[in-house]
């Protein structure tokens, strides 16, 4: 359409219309003029209307999923985050509760034996040390450790001190087959050499071929001279099987270990031997017997006449009654089985008439 004085005339003419038509509108208010044609406006265009906005919708839904997938992206990352952290936490309070209860129960040890001990913690196993069965703790030359000290934890032996570094040294564990330590029989003080035979139960050798030894018997280690590498009465093990003597000088026992050699993490090196043999008063006190209920036997002391001859049963304070025919008060002095005689000398006569 070309820009002609026509067209800028039909224009203004049409924006007076406008004009007219809302000022109309406005002032006429519900019962505006214009009201019906434009329901039949919106009775035309609002299914088109709807159309258009039914097929918007979904882009804009989408438009909105995008712009909100970022924040909670960032949440779903927080949350995971903070339960990373929840779970590492736990599984930290686990293990430092099972440290305490380690190092509690090694403390009690040591003080039931009075060892001084230096704590320390197993760093690594022996794979890099050959085939023995070891471990490296975090503990060496610096903390006092010197070679040949006997290691221990709160279940008992764990091993001797092979190599000492500055800040680390190395453990023979007590079940390597090139571990012997000397062992002493609880109660019965029979002697003994354990040797290690690795995740098989000790081999302990008795020196006493016709030793009386049954499984469930324990063992605390002998002792050593000047206490290396082994202090004394540090727990062994248990009797799990007897081999019979067969007539041999020597006989053997198997022990199974205390210490669970696989599961180690606090120990205790003893740096300090005890001023005398603890013996056995390191091992745990076995569940003893219940004591019987004392039982209470009562006996009901009929009561009667006494026989003619004035003799009375006597009760348990020795007191008897001795009245009886033709006699007067038959009260006598009790033996010590509580029978009380109604005579004094036999004849009938106690404070009473003679019959």
């Amino acid at each position: 359409m070309r820009d002609t004085r026509e067209s800028r005339l039909l224009l203004v003419l049409l924006i007076a219309i406008a004009f007219a038509l809302i000022t109309v509108d406005i002032r006429g208010g519900e019962d505006s003029p214009v009201d019906g044609a434009r329901q039949a406006a919106a009775t035309v265009l609002g299914p088109v209307e709807n159309g258009m906005s039914s097929a918007v919708d979904p882009i804009g839904n989408a438009i909105g999923a995008v712009r909100d997938s970022g924040d909670r992206h960032d949440r779903i990352a927080q949350l995971e985050r903070q339960n990373a952290a929840l779970k590492a936490r736990l599984g930290s309070d686990d293990r430092n509760r099972s440290r305490v209860r380690q190092l509690d129960s090694m403390l009690k040890t040591a003080g039931a034996g009075q060892y001084g001990i230096k704590g320390a913690e197993v760093i690594g196993i022996g794979a890099a040390q050959g085939f023995s069965w070891t471990v490296t703790i975090d503990a060496g030359a610096d903390d006092g450790l010197k070679r040949d000290m006997t290691v221990l934890n709160g279940d008992g032996l764990v091993g001797r001190v092979t190599t000492v570094g500055p800040s680390t040294a190395t453990v023979l564990l007590a079940n390597d087959p090139d571990f012997t330590v000397g062992t002493r029989m609880e109660k019965t003080d029979e002697l003994g050499f354990a040797s290690g035979q690795g995740d098989r139960p000790l081999r302990v050798q008795m020196l006493n071929g016709k030793a009386k030894v049954k499984k469930g018997d324990r063992l605390v280690t002998f002792g050593s001279q000047a206490d290396k590498p082994f202090v004394p009465g540090v727990p062994v093990g248990e009797v799990v099987r007897v081999d019979p003597s067969g007539g041999d000088l020597t006989r053997n026992v198997f022990v199974r270990p205390y210490v669970g050699f696989s599961k180690l993490d606090v120990v205790g090196v003893v740096v300090e031997a005890p001023r005398k043999d603890p013996r056995d008063t390191v091992l745990p006190r076995k569940p003893g017997k219940p004591k019987p209920a004392p039982t209470v036997t009562v006996t009901a002391t009929p009561s009667g006449d006494a026989p003619a001859d004035g003799t009375g049963d006597g009760t348990v304070d020795g007191t008897g009654d001795g009245t009886g025919d033709g006699t007067g008060d038959g009260t006598g002095d009790g033996t010590a089985d509580g029978t009380g005689d109604g005579t004094a000398d036999g004849n009938g006569y106690d404070n009473g008439n003679e019959q």
